[in-house]
């Protein structure tokens, strides 16, 4: 006798639904359907693949096994302290002619005009600026005239005082990330194409997370090929979620909008939001900058908008430096590609002429190869 024992399969269709016009990447907030009644349910972890099986007791007694994908584990960033550590390090060891240069001219055991020409070509070489070479000659001259001393030591002291008056170590170098009236910090990334905001705003992200900070991208960039993706590969790496638009070429401000909203309904502290780069004199690019400003100010005040420079560019980067701060009111300087320069005067420059500081540094291209920019430290390091 043949015994037909007829399983019913359920199937299971998904309602599927019309996708609005941005998404949501990441870890999400929904709660699972509890069991069906007398269902026991056990998870482990299986051999081949790292996938996760997950064996589920059928009413009927039948077993129904089902294989998913594991979950991709978190990358852990560094600790602000260690990752401190290792870029003034890699400072320190870079080739900065700023503070070489200075050291051995000003330790000469004599010092005419013409020494006193070639400090001043190689603090404008360095890119300090015309008005802030100007300081710092004053006061060297006075000094070495006072004291009279040519020992290193004592030379290294004095140029360390004097340049570290000049950084600025009294200036705000702190990043507002700590929610306000009951709204996520919002922080605008703004820049010229090919600086690299995207990839700052990825380890800005890791940064945060590092602090145990709850962090939302919103990837406003909606020109450049495949920015949103970048953007929410960076943050799926440490568990932070994206919101990015379905569409190329969506309206850049609606999508910020829609970011910085989600900050709000999911009570996050930060909300970084990525921008295309664009031209310093294209009008209509930098008017768009301000609307995306205005429009996210709809939902929750812009509490930082950074500017991120090439370090590379110099005194190139002050005129677009200027015209990003009339649009978006810069409050702070992200400087990449330090190390390996000879612009480490540009720091002066940038904080003289905007009146802003400059508030994080890159030194390399490594996912955790951006810290707080240290007055003291980068002085040490440039005279070390």
């Amino acid at each position: 006798m043949v015994v037909v024992l007829a399983i019913a399969i359920p199937l299971f269709v998904s309602s599927s639904r019309k996708r609005s016009k941005t998404s949501y990447d990441g870890p999400r907030d929904a709660n699972d359907p509890a069991p069906a009644p007398g269902a026991a349910a056990q998870t482990e972890r299986a051999e081949q693949g790292g996938d996760v099986a997950v064996l589920e007791a059928d009413p009927s007694g039948v077993e129904v096994v089902e294989t998913v994908p594991a979950e991709p584990s978190l990358e852990r960033p560094e600790p602000v302290q260690g990752r401190l550590a290792r870029l003034r390090a890699r400072l320190s060891k870079s080739n900065n002619v700023l503070g070489k240069g200075l050291l051995a001219l000003l330790s000469r055991e004599r010092i005419d005009e013409d020494v006193w020409d070639e400090i001043e070509e190689t603090l404008l070489t360095a890119d300090l600026g015309t008005d802030a070479t100007d300081d710092l000659m004053l006061q060297l001259r006075a000094r070495v005239k006072v004291e009279g001393s040519r020992t290193p030591e004592r030379v290294r002291e004095i140029l360390g005082e004097e340049l570290l008056a000049l950084v600025g170590p009294d200036m705000d170098r702190s990043l507002a990330t700590d929610r306000e009236d009951g709204k996520p910090s919002v922080i605008l990334v703004v820049g010229v194409n090919g600086v690299g905001k995207t990839t700052t705003i990825g380890k800005v992200a890791r940064v945060l997370v590092a602090e145990d900070k709850d962090v939302l991208l919103g990837a406003a960039d909606t020109f450049r090929a495949a920015a949103a993706e970048q953007l929410a590969t960076w943050g799926s790496r440490v568990g932070v979620p994206t919101v990015k638009s379905d569409q190329d070429g969506a309206d850049p401000a609606s999508v910020a909008f829609d970011a910085v909203k989600a900050g709000v309904d999911q009570e996050v502290d930060v909300v970084l939001v990525d921008t295309a780069g664009r031209l310093q004199n294209k009008t209509n690019l930098m008017d768009e900058l301000g609307k995306i400003k205005r429009v996210i100010e709809k939902q929750a005040p812009v509490r930082e908008a950074l500017l991120v420079l090439d370090a590379t560019t110099g005194q190139n980067g002050l005129s677009q430096a200027k015209v990003f701060s009339e649009v978006v009111n810069i409050t702070g300087i992200v400087l990449t590609k330090l190390d390996g320069t000879a612009k480490g005067g540009i720091v002066v420059a940038m904080q003289r002429q905007l009146g802003v500081p400059v508030k994080l540094i890159g030194l390399g291209e490594g996912p955790d190869d951006l810290a707080p920019f240290d007055p003291q430290a980068f002085v040490d390091a440039l005279l070390d």
